[in-house]
């Protein structure tokens, strides 16, 4: 091995290990004695709002992954900025909603327990919640975490739907996730709704010639072409057609049949693994097991304990 391998492994390597020293601070219960209705103030914030609108599920569980993989779960992705250069104002995080909810659970909270609970355990709790609302999976959440004082537009890399399998990998890997966390978290596209924008080049030129994507159904190309034109920006397409008001696994059976939305859907077919496990959750019986297990995971990434970071008294605004 080079030096240069040898110093990347290095530095990936310490990564993990200040990652897995920063999480030892998490822990299920954390508030269990400062603020021991936390959990219940928050769930009921989210029910009573997701009753109004189940669709915030989707954007509500995806803010908790783009905050994640943006400087770790700090709660960077809920601060505002006066010069639209924070986070929440990069091009992938325009669509996210449900930043009120956030907002609304921070503020029963401070009634209740005033500057005990993190914004970044709030958005973590609400993720939970919001696919306890829509009867999904459930799972226990690890809390602890303290919230960052940074946000910048910059910074903002999330793994994309044009993505291939390499890169999807590697993006995960460098937060200390598998190929499995990788697919059953691609599982959260079993609900919500994705726009023509983000797959029309594999409807109408995938190569740059004109053609589709070869990986896409047929049948459900056509489909979609129906739906959208060339030039549409706008129109709304169900993520798992059918079954986008449900968590469930019929995601992983579309996908297993070629008919993932977007080229990141279709990618998890093109690696032995991540293929493997794509099939393994069609099947049903370990999905929302595995998908808990991978969200605590996730709710791990570079995130701040201690004395580190702070906690805000108002989740858009650093004090």
């Amino acid at each position: 091995m080079s030096a240069s391998k040898r110093l990347a492994v290095s530095c990936f390597l310490l990564v993990l290990l200040l990652a897995e020293a920063n999480a030892k601070g998490l822990k299920v219960g954390f508030y269990s004695k400062t603020c021991p209705h936390a959990e219940g103030t928050v769930r009921k914030v989210v029910f009573a709002a997701m009753k109004k609108a189940p669709t915030l599920g989707a954007p509500l569980l995806r803010m908790f992954f783009h905050d994640c993989f943006v400087r770790g779960c700090d709660g960077s992705i809920l601060l505002d900025s006066s010069n639209n250069q924070a986070e929440k104002n990069a091009v992938p995080n325009l669509s996210l909603r449900g930043f009120g909810i956030i907002d609304d659970s921070k503020a029963a909270l401070e009634k209740v327990c005033p500057g005990i609970v993190s914004c970044s355990d709030i958005l973590a709790l609400i993720a939970r919640d919001a696919m306890v609302a829509l009867e999904g999976p459930t799972w226990e959440v690890e809390t602890g975490r303290r919230d960052g004082r940074v946000s910048n537009i910059s910074e903002v890399n999330l793994p994309s739907p044009f993505d291939g399998i390499t890169k999807l990998i590697t993006d995960f890997r460098t937060k200390g996730l598998n190929e499995k966390d990788l697919v059953v978290l691609s599982g959260g596209h079993t609900i919500g709704m994705g726009h023509c924008p983000l797959m029309s080049n594999r409807l109408y030129n995938f190569t740059g010639r004109g053609d589709s994507d070869p990986s896409l159904d047929s049948e459900y190309a056509t489909n979609l072409r129906k739906k959208c034109k060339p030039t549409d920006t706008t129109t709304a397409l169900e993520m798992d057609p059918g079954s986008f008001k449900t968590f469930d696994v019929s995601y992983f059976k579309l996908v297993a049949k070629r008919r993932g939305l977007f080229q990141s859907d279709a990618a998890l077919l093109d690696n032995s693994k991540t293929r493997a496990h794509v099939l393994q959750q069609a099947r049903g019986s370990t999905f929302f097991h595995d998908f808990g297990v991978s969200m605590v995971k996730m709710g791990r990434i570079g995130v701040l304990t201690g004395r580190a970071g702070e906690i805000r008294k108002v989740c858009r605004v650093r004090n």
